[in-house]
């Protein structure tokens, strides 16, 4: 009887043991799913979760210089405190091949960056652009300063383009007049922005400002282009008052018709490279300079600032009139008297230099 039930007995143990290996297969499945989750949930952060302090800031910007390797945008990372966990975004970044694609130039960053957003836009080279507005600039050194506090060029090395006889030479310009290349404006362009790219860029500005209108009325006046620019400068210097300078340009156009000189204080003040100067004087006059319109006739060699557009147009479409002198109202209000002949011209110099006088303004 026993040797009969032997066979069952050695099925239920087999039973047995296959239950308790399913369940150990079973456990190991829930084991491997619950490891993947958890892996998958540790790359998802590592990739996709926010990686990025800015203290509270929307934004910031970093720098990567030209010539910067992988190293150096780590340190200014984490100098500036910008990732929090570095392991995570140093193995994102080798997996995303970041280490061979750094590019120079300004990026921004934005709060709630992950690894993955982060390292995109840095090996994307997609910069977010500088903003660079210019006017009112007087010398080619004052511009100069002020791009090399915006752009990665310092100051010397856009200088050094702006007396690069070559390099001025392929677009028409010297040393003396380089200033007359550059239309006032507002321009977007990338921080690492070189100093011959630069250069480029504003002679595609240039062009795309002297169109044709502009070009025709340039040549009715017998005047190529950069001779307008430099007129224009002059009168910018002469009033603040818009409606007055197409008659100041007018004025000018007349003497140099006429083979008169200009005697125009505010070459002047810019040969003395005395900006403070409120009075101009008759030693001023005296002074060695191709910029003395009092001793030479004629237009200056250069610009003696960067004009506006508006003061561009007024010498383009100056007003026709007879006038052949002006000096500044005696109400100090900016506008001008314009007078057809000397006589006329000494009675109104007379009382707008009594107007200084009694305001103690003697230079």
């Amino acid at each position: 009887m026993f040797l009969c039930f032997r066979p069952i007995f050695a099925l239920k143990i087999i039973k047995l043991a296959n239950r308790k290996k399913s369940r150990i297969i079973g456990l190991g499945v829930l084991l491997v799913l619950a490891i993947g989750l958890v892996a998958s949930y540790l790359v998802y952060n590592f990739i996709y979760y926010n990686n990025v302090n800015l203290n509270g800031k929307s934004y910031t910007h970093i720098y990567i210089r030209t010539g910067a390797g992988y190293d150096e945008v780590l340190d200014t990372l984490y100098s500036r405190k910008i990732i929090i966990n570095h392991l995570s975004f140093e193995q994102v970044a080798k997996k995303k091949k970041y280490p061979s694609l750094v590019h120079a130039g300004r990026y921004k960053i934005t709060a709630g960056m992950s690894n993955n957003q982060l390292i995109n836009e840095l090996r994307s080279g997609d910069q977010d652009p500088i903003k660079i507005t210019f006017n009112n600039i007087r010398k080619k050194e004052e511009l100069a300063g002020k791009l090399g506090e915006k752009l990665e060029p310092d100051s010397l090395q856009i200088l050094k383009a702006f007396n690069n006889e070559t390099l001025l030479d392929r677009y028409g310009f010297n040393k003396e007049n380089v200033l007359a290349m550059f239309v006032p404006n507002t321009y977007e362009m990338n921080w690492n922005t070189s100093p011959s790219d630069f250069m480029a860029r504003m002679a595609k500005e240039y062009k795309m400002f002297w169109n044709d209108d502009r070009k025709a009325k340039a040549k009715a006046l017998n005047m190529t282009q950069t001779q307008v620019v430099i007129l224009a400068s002059i009168v910018e210097k002469e009033t603040q008052v818009e409606s007055d300078r197409p008659i100041i340009a007018g004025v000018y156009i007349n003497r140099l018709k006429k083979d008169m000189p200009l005697e125009a204080d505010p070459t002047l003040v810019w040969a003395a490279n005395d900006f403070t100067i409120k009075r101009v004087l008759n030693i001023h006059k005296q002074i060695e300079s191709p910029y003395n319109t009092y001793k030479h006739k004629g237009l200056p060699p250069g610009p003696i600032d960067i004009p506006s557009v508006s003061s561009i147009d007024a010498v383009l479409n100056y007003d026709k009139n007879d006038y052949l002198y002006f000096c500044a109202s005696p109400d100090l209000s900016g506008t001008s008297c314009f007078a057809k002949n000397i006589s006329e011209h000494q009675a109104n110099a007379r009382k707008y230099q009594n107007a200084l006088n009694k305001l103690r303004i003697y230079k």
